[in-house]
């Protein structure tokens, strides 16, 4: 297991309480769900019942696999009959339970969503029987896992009917860091510098299904193209697939994160009213625009004056790239060096700009450990937008409010060697912190760093213009 230490914890901890446990695990799909929950509980000397929901699966054959798990885990592999309900299914599984006097049982319902299919009534069965009958017994460990974050919260976390506050413990799994993609690498004794490591991150993110198809022995660039450009490229049409699979009427989903796409620096809810159609259809923006925050895909914003509210931006790098680069192109046959020839193109610098800029805001962390902030208070962005033709509009990749009277400014930059400050750059850095400093009207103290994967070439103007630098090394840690 890589990672996930908290999340493995936590698990445990519920395993050894001496009470009925709920728990709720959600995360996008391919990030690990299952794996976890499997390799944490098998291990264990316990009954594990495992049933699996499949995509708009009859009612029928939905029980059936219920009955398949119910023989494999109770009844040593001897066959009992398909319930023709949840309601019946539940009510033997009630029956095997009280049997087992001693060992602790745990239910796991992977892909539950799929599960309650219409009409299958199954949330109405699991309501009755948690507050019947299992959650009044202590060895009983309930777990309920899907990719639909957004179905689980709404019907299980913020259920308003008899599951209302049942669940006791909630998990959001998130995709590997850069550090646990080093770990990962390692652990299959694939050989690759940190710099690899970024470039296979920038284009797959930290998802570790896509992690798996990076072969021993080939640089990063080999490996994407062989992932992404070949003929046989594994993740080629990924990108529909993984919609289609997590959201009903995928094309809604698909249609809005295009538009928040193409704005690197993000875009307001009012630019979403007015340019996506398929997606405000019905008044249900806000609940797609949470369901894409909940699986990993954007993150909404606070600008640091909320002068201008929220605003999203894509921070899936899986999905940066297949927009930037798989997506136009989708009708071309690739050559086998395509990817290295597009490292040349100036697109190029776009893309990678966009996505360590995504990289970094998902390694915040870090960057506050790195420059040793012990006080900060708020991580936002900030764009000014000119009010005449006479100024000039700025932003401000991301800005460190802390409690000590200061704000450290973040500007992110991506190079494959040591950044060059030049005298025109310098200048520009600070009319940006001027700007910033005369528009919010702060009197709070003011540093500028640099996030730079391969840190800075030191010069008059680097000395003079940041206090601090943030390399690649540090956001490893």
């Amino acid at each position: 297991m890589i990672g996930r230490r908290t999340e493995i914890t936590r698990l445990k901890k519920a395993y050894a309480s001496k009470e009925a446990e709920f728990i709720v695990v959600y995360g996008r799909r391919r990030v690990g769900k299952t794996y976890l929950i499997r390799s944490t509980f098998e291990a264990e000397n316990c009954r594990f019942l495992v049933c699996t929901g499949s995509k708009n699966g009859l009612l029928k054959k939905q029980l059936a696999h219920f009955a398949e798990a119910i023989t494999k885990t109770f009844m040593a592999g001897i066959s009992v009959k398909v319930p023709e309900s949840w309601d019946e299914a539940f009510r033997l599984l009630t029956q095997l339970i009280d049997q087992e006097p001693n060992k602790k049982i745990v239910i796991f319902l992977d892909e539950l969503p799929w599960l309650a299919s219409r009409k299958s009534e199954i949330l109405t069965s699991l309501d009755y029987y948690w507050n019947q009958y299992w959650s009044r017994n202590p060895k009983l460990k309930l777990i309920v896992c899907g990719s639909s974050a957004s179905w689980l919260v709404k019907n299980i976390i913020y259920n308003q009917g008899g599951l209302h506050n049942r669940c006791t413990y909630e998990l959001k799994l998130d995709p590997f860091t850069l550090a646990e993609v080093e770990e990962y690498f390692s652990s299959r004794h694939i050989k690759l510098n940190k710099n690899q490591i970024l470039e296979i991150y920038m284009a797959l993110g930290g998802i570790p299904y896509y992690l798996k198809y990076v072969e021993k022995g080939l640089t990063a660039h080999e490996n994407i193209q062989h992932i992404l450009f070949s003929k046989q490229a594994p993740l080629k049409d990924e990108f529909k697939k993984l919609f289609d699979s997590l959201f009903n009427n995928a094309d809604a989903y698909i249609e809005l994160i295009q538009l928040i796409t193409e704005h690197k620096e993000g875009v307001t809810r009012t630019y979403l009213e007015k340019q996506a159609k398929k997606s405000s259809a019905g008044g249900r923006l806000t609940e797609r625009l949470n369901q894409l925050k909940r699986t990993n895909f954007i993150e909404s914003y606070l600008s640091w004056d909320k002068e201008k509210g929220e605003y999203y931006k894509v921070i899936d790098e899986f999905t940066i790239f297949y927009l930037t680069w798989l997506q136009p192109n989708k009708k071309e046959t690739f050559t086998e060096d395509h990817w290295l020839k597009q490292s040349a193109k100036a697109q190029y610098k776009t893309w990678s700009g966009y996505a360590f800029e995504a990289i970094c805001h998902k390694h915040v962390n870090q960057i506050i450990n790195a420059l040793k902030i012990k006080t900060a208070e708020k991580i936002s962005s900030w764009r000014y937008f000119p009010k005449s033709i006479n100024e000039a509009g700025t932003q401000i990749d991301l800005i460190i409010d802390r409690a000590d009277d200061a704000i450290t400014l973040c500007e992110i930059k991506y190079t494959d060697r040591p950044f060059s400050v030049t005298k025109e750059y310098a200048r520009n850095i600070i009319q940006k912190e001027l700007c910033f400093k005369e528009k919010t009207a702060t009197k709070k103290q003011l540093f500028n760093v640099l996030i730079s994967a391969n840190g800075i070439k030191p010069n008059q103007y680097s000395i003079t213009t940041f206090e601090n630098v943030v390399t690649l090394e540090e956001l490893f840690n």
